[in-house]
């Protein structure tokens, strides 16, 4: 019985485990590397024909985004999810598509023009059509029996609607073993999906830690009534509300909200104020959430629609299911609300709507969800005075608002919590989904409780029956331009850049005269060099 890492060990994103028990291989999750965690998404390290099933923790792209490249490459067994991951995924991952689709299509627009072979997209809709034909759905606590040997059940993680747990009791030489996969563990007291369940038993885990190391920040706060006051006071002055939101869970979270202030008239000087729900992916998740939900919602949410209550529509709520109605939103004067997508303002509608609405006064931009470090929104939330958006300057004059929203991850508490809950402690915890600073950082607190665990690297292998590491993994190298194709005069220019950077913490703490002068002559440089 041997696990090996495939993904998100000491990464945030990339889930990918592989069990092999039974004479089976087993995936717990697919899931594509984003970010700075990105090795190659294009080649996966096993042969996928050779994967007997695959079970997935829930529908975010970090732990699904890879499903459809694995079927085009050769793998046909089962994939086993919860009903609402399975229907979440589905419209994720052709939204995925879309974008690999598109993003490749212009790669090769350029490509032609210097003469450089086309580029296929990782994965098409045709891809994800014939994955979902794998995809088998069950509900919450079921015991299932896969085959002989293999026992799973699915259940509640409280961080997305349908995400899970994956129990797996596996029997060799009649010796059973319980693994535990906790995917992304949620956050307590949020809106419509229950808090994390517990887990009483396991010989073996394998636990997220993406907030491995931190808490999240002790505010108190109503989220209803502050974002209604935000918004009665933007309407006022005649102004747009502009939300750049996660077009699944956080959107769905924002309509909650407003319809209660609606409901109960929080903003005074506009009560039937507009609300433009700008993105195709969240008007399609927002119909998910809107279905049949048994099973899988708090008991206030089922008390709302016991009573009737519809939880993600009310009166002014309107959609934009095309382009020319999401750009008919900027050519119309009247103060709204929008909401739109990506979360962090790096494609997508949202950035039309920013380059509208960024430089007038009287308009708010409001932050609702964690924004990356180099992504447009953190750019704009650190005070930038300009930025640019389809090769035009735009100055950030709206006020700008970072609005504390729930996190759906578990902080470093609710994960120390939810590890304690076991009646003995696993004989080992791998901890993974966490940078290479939070996941040791969570090791060394919960070795300090007792608990056998370390942080596995990447392609390690570890030999369950005998509790012992069989292959250390590897520190991959992340993936990046390589430097051989690149002429000399470039890899000069890349070395000056290094340099400056350099220069500039150099001139930390130097006076605010010399620093404006200095960031001057940096945004001429941008301005002239930007083509």
């Amino acid at each position: 019985m041997k696990l090996t890492f495939y993904g998100a060990a000491k990464a945030v994103t990339g889930s990918c485990h592989c069990l092999e028990a039974c004479g089976k291989k087993i995936l717990v999750d697919c899931g594509l590397q984003q970010g700075k965690d990105e090795i190659d998404n294009t080649v996966l390290p096993f042969r996928p024909g050779d994967i007997d099933m695959v079970f997935v923790t829930h529908a975010h792209i970090d732990h699904s985004g890879r499903l459809p490249l694995l079927a085009k490459m050769g793998f046909t067994g089962n994939i086993y999810c919860t009903r609402l991951t399975g229907q979440l995924m589905s419209i994720m991952l052709r939204d995925s598509a879309h974008i690999q689709e598109s993003d490749a299509a212009w790669l090769n627009q350029k490509g032609k023009r210097a003469g450089k072979d086309l580029i296929e997209p990782l994965y098409t809709l045709e891809d994800v059509d014939n994955m979902m034909q794998y995809v088998q759905m069950y509900e919450y606590n079921d015991i299932i029996e896969i085959f002989p040997g293999l026992k799973v059940r699915f259940t509640d993680a409280g961080h997305l609607l349908g995400s899970s747990y994956i129990e797996m009791w596996i029997t060799e030489d009649g010796k059973e073993t319980k693994i535990v996969f906790s995917g992304d563990i949620g956050n307590k007291n949020q809106p419509i999906i229950c808090d994390p369940s517990k887990v009483a038993h396991a010989d073996y885990v394998v636990m997220e830690s993406t907030y491995g190391n931190r808490n999240h920040e002790n505010l108190t706060f109503d989220y209803t009534n502050d974002l209604a006051k935000i918004i009665d006071s933007t309407l006022a002055e005649g102004g747009n509300v502009i939300i750049p939101s996660f077009a699944v869970g956080r959107t769905q979270e924002l309509l909650f909200f407003i319809r209660e202030m609606k409901e109960q008239g929080l903003v005074q000087s506009n009560p039937n104020f507009r609300v433009c729900l700008d993105s195709p992916l969240a008007e399609e998740a927002t119909k998910i959430f809107s279905g049949d939900l048994t099973g899988y919602i708090d008991d206030a949410a089922k008390a709302l629609v016991k009573d009737g209550v519809r939880m993600f529509t009310f009166p002014g709520l309107e959609l934009s299911p095309t382009a020319e109605t999401s750009k008919l939103l900027n050519e119309d004067p009247e103060p709204k609300v929008i909401i739109s997508a990506s979360g962090m303002c790096d494609a997508g509608r949202i950035r039309h709507h920013l380059k509208h609405n960024l430089w007038k006064e009287e308009n708010t931009i409001v932050f609702v969800g964690y924004q990356a470090a180099g992504s447009l929104g953190r750019i704009i939330l650190d005070g930038a005075k300009t930025v640019k958006l389809f090769g035009e300057e735009i100055a950030v004059k709206a006020n700008i608002v970072r609005f504390h929203g729930l996190s759906s991850h578990a902080d470093h508490d609710g994960l120390i919590e939810w590890i304690s809950a076991f009646e003995e402690k696993p004989k080992h915890v791998f901890v993974v989904h966490g940078s290479d600073e939070a996941a040791p950082a969570f090791v060394a607190d919960l070795r300090d409780l007792g608990f056998e665990a370390h942080a596995p690297d990447y392609l390690e292998e570890y030999d369950l029956e005998g509790n012992v590491r069989i292959r250390e993994g590897i520190m991959p190298v992340r993936k990046k331009k390589v430097a051989g194709k690149d002429s000399p005069a470039f890899l000069r220019l890349l070395s000056m850049g290094n340099q400056l950077i350099e220069v500039i913490h150099h001139n930390r703490g130097g006076t605010n005269k010399d620093l404006a002068k200095f960031a001057d002559q940096i945004k001429a440089l941008i301005d002239k060099w930007d083509r």
